[in-house]
């Protein structure tokens, strides 16, 4: 491989994880907030809290699909490079039927066990992308600068 594509080929792996990186991150603010309203919910919070926390569950479940997506894209920029990683992120349920149906402090405990499930895996894919990163753009300054 000729040093130009190279040099693009780091460029867009660098980029891929960029962009996945900003979206897990938004997805773990969006998480943090749905368990913040979770734990409110689970001791009284009633339709009002379930309501809000849904919303932002809604809204991290985007974030995760945003996510999936990137880290796809940064998987095969990756393998451009010949940098071998495993990324995937599952995107469950979380239960919002039920909480709503039965919105006492069981399902409540469930929809919380789902968000510290999702949490757990972006957390993950996080702490990935954080390692591997620094090297490709370390990589990249040492050829081509």
């Amino acid at each position: 491989m000729s040093n130009e594509i190279m040099r693009l080929e780091l460029k867009e792996a660098i980029d891929a994880g960029e962009r996945a990186l900003s979206s897990l991150y938004l997805a773990q603010e969006r998480l943090d907030s749905a368990r913040n309203w979770g734990i409110f919910d689970m001791f009284g919070g009633g339709f009002f809290a379930s309501m809000i926390k849904h919303s932002k569950i809604n809204d991290a479940t985007r974030y995760m699909e945003d996510a999936k997506y990137n880290l796809q894209r940064f998987q095969r920029e990756l393998q451009d490079v010949a940098v071998s990683a495993d990324l995937r992120m599952e995107i469950g349920s979380f239960l919002s039927f039920a909480d709503f149906f039965f919105d006492g402090f069981v399902a409540d405990y469930l929809v919380q066990s789902k968000i510290a499930d999702a949490r757990g895996q972006v957390e993950e894919a996080i702490r990935m992308i954080e390692r591997i990163l620094p090297d490709l753009k370390n990589r990249y300054e040492r050829e081509f600068f």
